[in-house]
């Protein structure tokens, strides 16, 4: 700031100069009066001083103002770099804390489904006794139902039936005696349902193509396995009168000649007997087969039987019935039906095609609600 000037000497008056040309009037007495022009310049001197002292004052003020200033400016940068500084510390922290977090959470999930399992598995261990044979008899039920119809067998039932009975047997429980009943009457059912048998209508349907190759047609000569019986029968009556009580036999040369030539047309009649043989044709076409269309009247005859096989093991019933007639009228049109071996083929297929029939397979229904009703505790 710049320093007070001091007031400057005010200079004194100087003396009036006299025109000569105007007279000066006469010296007279001066009246006495304040000096207006001191009193001025000393209410100015104050103003200045007075100014400059204002001056001065407010220059300090605002010197202190711009320090002020200055300082907080200061403090202000300071504020916000720690500001900064902690806002950058919180996000860190915050980016940590939702790290945190989320493996926080997933622990808790994971904790939350192992608790789940030991809760399901502390239920299924404190499940009673009763709990555990309803259960294990139900899924027994339902297992064997599946596979009796799968197969159209009823023995996955009566096995499961008879085990579930000699189970509830054994623990003699009253609250599962309504359940005993109904799998006993189930079993009944079960027993006395008429339920085509796949497995061994199938092993007989095997059979009867196995001896196909040895049923006799029409067109094939009768074989005789046996021929020396025959003639031994034939004989028979010499034999027997030979050691039949009479007179003693003529050992001479002819009665020898006569007993061969008995013989001789005994063994005569035999062959000729053999080569001649009646029998009655419903169908003349069957005996005038040539051996190759035997071989394949046989053939067909098996494939008939094999495509009812197939059918039944499908349980396509009437598809089986249309074969095993097919293959019986082959059998009646072609085959020998005066043997045994022909007469018991048609006999076996009868058999098939009466047991081969479309059945429902029954349920173990009121075992299955007798059970669910004492699994729900009523």
């Amino acid at each position: 700031m710049n320093e007070p000037t001091a007031p400057s000497p005010v200079a004194a008056p100087e003396p009036a100069v006299a025109s000569p040309a105007v007279p000066a009037p006469a010296p007279g007495p001066v009246p006495a009066g304040p000096n207006w022009r001191w009193v001025g310049g000393v209410g100015l001197l104050v103003l200045v001083v007075g100014c400059l002292v204002l001056v001065w004052s407010t220059q300090q003020r605002v010197r202190s103002l711009e320090q002020e200033l200055v300082r907080r400016q200061q403090s202000s940068q300071e504020q916000s770099t720690e500001a900064r500084l902690l806002a950058k510390q919180s996000h860190d922290s915050s980016t940590q804390l939702a790290a945190k977090m989320a493996l926080l959470e997933a622990r808790v999930a994971e904790t939350a489904l192992q608790r789940s399992q030991v809760e399901e598995l502390i239920q299924s261990l404190s499940r009673s006794r009763d709990e555990n044979v309803v259960a294990d008899v139900e899924a027994a039920l339902r297992v064997a139902q599946q596979q009796s119809a799968i197969t159209g067998s009823l023995e996955p039932m009566v096995a499961v039936l008879r085990q579930a009975d000699e189970r509830l047997a054994r623990y003699e429980q009253p609250r599962l005696e309504r359940v005993r009943r109904a799998v006993a009457k189930d079993l009944d059912k079960v027993r006395a349902a008429n339920v085509a048998d796949l497995p061994s209508l199938s092993v007989r349907l095997d059979e009867l193509i196995r001896t196909v190759d040895e049923l006799p047609l029409l067109s094939e000569p009768m074989r005789r396995a046996a021929p020396e019986p025959a003639r031994a029968a034939a004989s028979a009556p010499a034999v027997a009168k030979a050691a039949s009580p009479g007179p003693a036999p003529d050992l001479s040369w002819w009665g020898t000649l006569a007993l061969g030539s008995q013989r001789v047309m005994a063994d005569i009649w035999q062959e000729a007997r053999s080569l001649v043989r009646v029998t009655r044709i419903d169908h003349p076409e069957a005996m005038l087969l040539t051996p190759e269309q035997s071989f394949f009247v046989r053939e067909n005859l098996k494939l008939r039987l094999l495509n009812a096989r197939l059918a039944l093991l499908s349980r396509q019933f009437d598809v089986v019935q249309s074969d095993l007639a097919q293959a019986r009228a082959s059998l009646d049109r072609y085959f020998d039906r005066n043997t045994r071996r022909v007469a018991a083929a048609s006999e076996q297929m009868a058999a098939i095609a009466a047991q081969s029939r479309q059945v429902p397979l029954p349920r173990a229904d009121e075992s299955l609600a007798a059970l669910a009703a004492a699994a729900a505790g009523r």
